[in-house]
């Protein structure tokens, strides 16, 4: 078994070693066990990380603004929910992004294609700093906690991107707070390209996968290469 996950979509069927195929038991998994060893994970780690939160939130808000960001995203069966982050972008965001876009050909490309940026205008000092530990996305253990999101399951999609979608299987699962494409290309593939991910991990989806996925996960994040 490979210690890091780098499953592309056009390869997925030829490349799966890193994670398990499904079994008997990953029925049972996938209806009951899943959700509790969500539940079970984040109590056990609710101490530390609320501590953390709080002096992360402290220095964030040292700019006068809200240190939380939330934005509408889609779950499991096209439900909306409301996610949540520390901030680490600039009060006027969407304007500086809208003025940055029609400003920035190369830069307009880029996000038609990845629906992110690799210089992005918007990202404060201390922001960058939150995106390459990952820790801006501490509060979405809030969202595991109560449901609207799991551990481990697809990159949680904003409503204005379903679009860009093409496939199904992000349907079927609840976002994850990690998961396949968050352990290999990250910022390397299209926003399209997700669904390959995605339908890679529901069809694998087992208690073995996801333990693997979150160990890989703090390998990436001790990397610092969050996006």
């Amino acid at each position: 078994m490979m210690s890091q996950l780098d499953l592309h979509p056009s390869s997925a069927a030829q490349n799966r070693a890193g994670v398990m195929e499904s079994s008997p038991l990953s029925g049972l998994y996938r209806r009951s066990g899943k959700r509790a060893l969500d539940v079970a994970l984040v109590l056990a780690a609710a101490p530390f990380v609320l501590l953390v939160v709080a002096i992360l939130a402290a220095i964030v808000s040292c700019d006068g603004s809200n240190p939380f960001y939330t934005q509408k995203r889609v779950g499991m069966g096209g439900r909306i929910f409301r996610l949540w982050k520390l901030r680490s972008m600039v009060p006027d965001a969407d304007a500086r992004l809208a003025s940055h876009l029609a400003r920035n050909e190369e830069a307009r490309i880029e996000w038609a294609e990845t629906q992110k940026l690799r210089n992005d205008p918007r990202i404060t000092p201390f922001g960058r700093f939150l995106r390459r530990s990952s820790m801006d996305e501490l509060p979405q253990l809030f969202n595991v906690l109560n449901g609207d999101m799991s551990l481990v399951g697809p990159r949680p999609m904003m409503v204005e991107q379903q679009s860009l979608y093409s496939g199904t299987d992000y349907f079927l699962l609840k976002p994850g707070l990690t998961g396949l494409w968050q352990v290999s290309e990250r910022n390397g593939t299209t926003f399209a390209a997700r669904a390959g991910y995605d339908a890679e991990y529901n069809r694998v989806l087992s208690l073995a996968t996801d333990l693997q996925t979150i160990r890989q996960t703090a390998a990436v994040v001790m990397r610092g290469t969050g996006v």
